[in-house]
């Protein structure tokens, strides 16, 4: 994340579905709290239970271990998108900028470029603003994704999802790609929004064209 430039500092977080196998072992693998990714080991990351209640306790396999505070927006990503096997949570810098103004706060990033449906619709949503970390950002962003792969969150960064850690990689840096693209437009003028119908026929191209990777989720 840090060499695409869609992250800085210790900003955003990453997460990987992982079944560690028997009925209780259903789960994910998410970076830790306030850790720097240059020092990140993987004696790191923390394994939390997809029914991790609400008080977000660590499990004792890791007791000096906080995973990020970002964890319920992952684990419900989770549990509402059986088909995801990873999640990818950055502060992209151009993604992020658009997503502090109100226009785009409203109407999400539009149809300017036909490649708006990588991340699954004819437009990229923003989830509007929740305090990090909270139930609520968890649900605006499990609203905004409903039928899509990405979507912005207003004042804050984006969201992906994928089959795989690749997958929600590479559809993060995209979404970054379009929004930077999209603010230069604004800049020049009011961009040509595509109509329903031609995104309609770019969606269904991209179910052969840019087919999702076939490999699923992880286990332990």
């Amino acid at each position: 994340m840090g060499a695409l430039g869609l992250n800085a500092g210790r900003a955003g977080n990453v997460s990987l579905r992982w079944h560690r196998g028997g009925p209780l072992g259903a789960g994910m693998l998410v970076t830790p709290a306030a850790t720097p990714y240059e020092s990140m080991s993987a004696d790191d990351i923390v394994w939390l239970p997809l029914a991790t209640a609400e008080g977000g306790a660590v499990p004792s396999g890791h007791p000096a271990k906080r995973p990020s505070s970002e964890w319920r927006m992952h684990r419900d990503v989770y549990q509402a998108r059986p088909e995801a096997g990873a999640v990818v949570h950055v502060h992209s810098p151009a993604a992020t900028a658009l997503a502090c103004l109100p226009r785009v706060q409203r109407e999400g990033i539009p149809a300017f470029h036909y490649m708006v449906a990588v991340a699954g619709g004819a437009d990229i949503r923003c989830a509007p603003y929740r305090t990090f970390g909270s139930p609520e950002l968890s649900h605006a962003a499990a609203e905004a994704l409903r039928d899509r792969r990405a979507c912005l969150l207003a004042n804050h960064g984006t969201i992906a999802i994928g089959a795989t850690l690749a997958a929600a990689l590479e559809l993060s840096n995209e979404v970054e790609s379009l929004a930077r693209m999209y603010a230069l437009a604004l800049q020049l003028g009011e961009p040509v929004i595509l109509p329903a119908d031609e995104m309609a026929r770019v969606q269904a191209l991209f179910a052969s064209y840019r087919p999702a990777p076939d490999q699923g989720p992880a286990t332990g």
